[in-house]
């Protein structure tokens, strides 16, 4: 005997809702049969599905955002929109122009700009003879950018979506589709200038967000290669070493050590010397000591590097920054293509913030508290235009990176912390009335306030009940609400109430909208 397929009792099962006596009589009759006999049975079974009809061409869909990627919803977007503005606010400040690039590249472009995170790019199936991949960054698209166009000077700033192959950590804002803030200084000027306004900027942003206590790490490639070579690295090991110390910030001494000596090759000699370096910081003095060091001195890369540390942190007092940056030799940044300066923002003071309940995209529960590394980063990358230029003309250029995923994660658990009221609208008056059939009179004001510039909103009833409108701008944070009824058409008024403090006054037609204005101007 054979035993009834799991199809079978499926496709049964369905149907005895419909059909129970038929569905009966084939189980019991499906029980003793061969495998062809079984089959022919299924057909049958399958054919009267089709008659019956019901679910025919309905798709169950699998309702969950795709791994690594969100949605946001009003109150979320506020916050983003928030934090979008100050950022764009700051790029404006510094005299920045804003650009756009495709969100995909010829594969070529990216290929082999990144080290050892190429692997995490995204490439696209031929779709008519180009090779293509998603942007990893936005900084390659701008030296692509620049070499293409023939610009041999510009101060930019992007903001735009990029898109990496990562293991997604969502709740700490590491996404595989997600926003980068970039603000780009190109051109040829005087050292560390145009370094220096790239910190002020991180600076000036975190400050405004108010996300906590911050350190802006800083390093140079320069200094890097050189302790490298001082320390016994192969020159062909420097990149490969270098991705290793990347990890500091997640791995301990030890386990990078493990990683450098067993993984890479390294001697045990080489490691134990560049231990010594990563774990030294400081400010200006670190920079003058390492200069008089017996091993660093004799790299003239490592002198180079040093000295133009120096002169930012010259520029970095001046700029008034100098209490939120510290040189650190353990910062790597293992992207090919930095040359120079090199820096990396983390928040020192985030605290727990407790998420009750909140689950990420692939339905899992999501962790307590905050915790997500930098949130900002950037360097210097003089070679990198060059690579594209036809004649190897180089473009030098400095720039950084705001790590906006992560700020609005903290920004979104802080809110919900304080359980703090989010405006997702910014409408400035309802339009309200206090008697039946007046809605031809709220729409007639609705359009002369709209026609005006005034943000306004009007319920999509006939005859809404007063307090039902005056309960939406409860909810919703708005905070006038202009009330007509017949004695005021009659005697040319509106009454404007004050939503918080229920305050109503009588103003004339004519001036509604200068008192609109004056009363949410600070809203």
């Amino acid at each position: 005997m054979i035993n009834l397929g799991m199809a079978s009792l499926r496709l049964c099962a369905g149907l005895a809702g419909r059909r129970s006596g038929f569905c009966a009589r084939s189980l019991r009759t499906l029980s003793g049969m061969t495998v062809s006999q079984i089959d022919e049975e299924v057909a049958k079974l399958l054919e009267l599905k089709a008659q019956l009809g019901g679910d025919e061409g309905r798709h169950q869909f699998t309702l969950k955002t795709a791994k690594g990627t969100r949605d946001y919803n009003p109150k979320q977007m506020a916050i983003r929109e928030k934090v979008f503005n100050t950022i764009i606010s700051c790029f404006k400040r510094h005299g920045a122009e804003n650009i756009d690039t495709p969100v995909f590249e010829l594969k070529e472009t990216l290929t082999g700009k990144y080290g050892e995170d190429s692997k995490l790019i995204y490439d696209l199936k031929d779709q008519g003879g180009e090779l293509l991949s998603l942007r990893y960054d936005l900084t390659v698209p701008f030296a692509r950018y620049l070499a293409m166009n023939k610009v041999t000077n510009i101060k930019r700033y992007h903001i735009a979506k990029v898109y990496r192959r990562d293991n997604p950590a969502m709740t700490r804002g590491r996404y595989r589709e997600f926003y980068q803030c970039d603000f780009d200084i190109a051109g040829q000027y005087d050292p560390m200038i145009p370094d220096a306004e790239c910190l002020k900027i991180v600076h000036e942003i975190l400050s405004e967000l108010e996300l906590g206590d911050f350190r802006i790490k800083v390093n140079d490639r320069r200094i890097l290669d050189g302790m490298f070579a001082v320390c016994g690295v192969p020159d062909d090991k420097f990149r490969t070493i270098c991705s290793t110390v990347d990890k500091l910030d997640k791995m301990s001494w030890e386990d990078v050590r493990s990683e450098m000596v067993k993984e890479k090759g390294l001697s045990e000699e080489a490691a134990d010397q560049i231990g010594q370096y990563v774990s030294l910081q400081g400010g200006m003095d670190l920079a003058e000591r390492l200069l008089q060091d017996a091993k660093m001195s004799q790299s003239k890369q490592a002198c180079a590097g040093l000295t133009d540390m120096k002169q930012l942190f010259s520029y970095l007092q001046l700029f008034q920054v100098t209490d939120k940056v510290v040189f650190d030799l353990s910062l790597a940044r293992g992207l090919d293509y930095y040359t120079g300066v090199i820096y990396e923002a983390i928040l020192t003071q985030t605290g727990p913030v407790p998420v009750a309940g909140a689950q990420n995209g692939a339905g899992e529960k999501a962790e307590e508290g905050v915790s997500v590394g930098s949130v900002a980063g950037g360097g210097r990358y003089d070679g990198l235009v060059g690579m594209f230029d036809p004649k190897g003309r180089k473009v030098p250029c400095v720039g950084v990176s705001i790590g906006i995923e992560r700020v609005f994660s903290i920004m979104e658990q802080k809110a919900e912390a304080s359980a703090e009221k989010v405006r997702t609208t910014e409408t400035q008056v309802m339009v309200a009335s206090a008697q039946k059939n007046l809605l031809e009179e709220r729409l007639r004001l609705t359009a002369e306030l709209w026609n005006a510039g005034i943000k306004a909103e009007v319920m999509y009833k006939k005859n809404p009940k007063l307090l039902s409108q005056l309960q939406h701008c409860e909810d919703s944070g708005i905070p006038l609400v202009a009330i007509l009824g017949e004695q005021e058409l009659k005697d040319g008024v509106v009454k404007l109430r004050t939503v918080h403090s229920r305050e109503e006054i009588d103003v004339s037609r004519a001036e509604l909208v200068e008192e609109i204005k004056r009363r949410t101007s600070v809203v």
